[in-house]
């Protein structure tokens, strides 16, 4: 069967660290601050797709409070989470991302984004699609606070393995 999921991080603002989103360093004053990389959207999407099998969060299978992940990158993480849901008998069928941000505008990294997510996921760029809204000064997102990413994921049994 089909299974469905959905992911949602958020991250504050800070400097003095790099701002990555979708596996791609956006120039930027800023970065996020967390643990890892705090590459927000990855994080949506690996809970997204830990979601859609019932296999817990990242927070589970990363804590934060294990120091192999300390400035992690998000795009190993998401590797990993890619080979569980392989183990599970299942594949991306489509992804779709929310990013909620004031600053900067991402539309020119959108693609760059899309094909680093399609790359680890072993799937075409066509079954990722990632958006970018602003929340016209309004909240944390529009105080320029935290940037914020919501996914969700369609997962579709492998060729070949029956359904669970």
């Amino acid at each position: 069967m089909m299974r469905i999921g959905n992911g949602f991080d958020v991250h504050e603002i800070v400097s003095g660290r790099p701002l990555v989103l979708g596996g791609e360093r956006i120039p930027a004053e800023f970065g996020l601050l967390g643990h890892s990389d705090a590459d927000v959207v990855l994080h949506a999407v690996m809970d997204a797709m830990l979601g859609a099998l019932a296999l817990g969060d990242i927070g589970h299978h990363f804590p934060n409070t294990d120091v192999r992940y300390k400035d992690a990158n998000s795009m190993e993480l998401l590797r990993h989470v890619v080979r569980l849901v392989t183990e599970q008998g299942y594949r991306l069928c489509n992804l779709d991302v929310m990013v909620l941000a004031e600053a900067p505008k991402l539309a020119p990294h959108v693609m760059r984004m899309r094909e680093n997510i399609a790359g680890a996921c072993e799937c075409d760029v066509q079954q990722v699609s990632i958006k970018a809204t602003t929340m016209e000064t309004l909240g944390f997102v529009g105080r320029k606070e935290g940037i914020a990413a919501q996914a969700v994921v369609l997962l579709a049994p492998l060729e070949g393995v029956s359904d669970k």
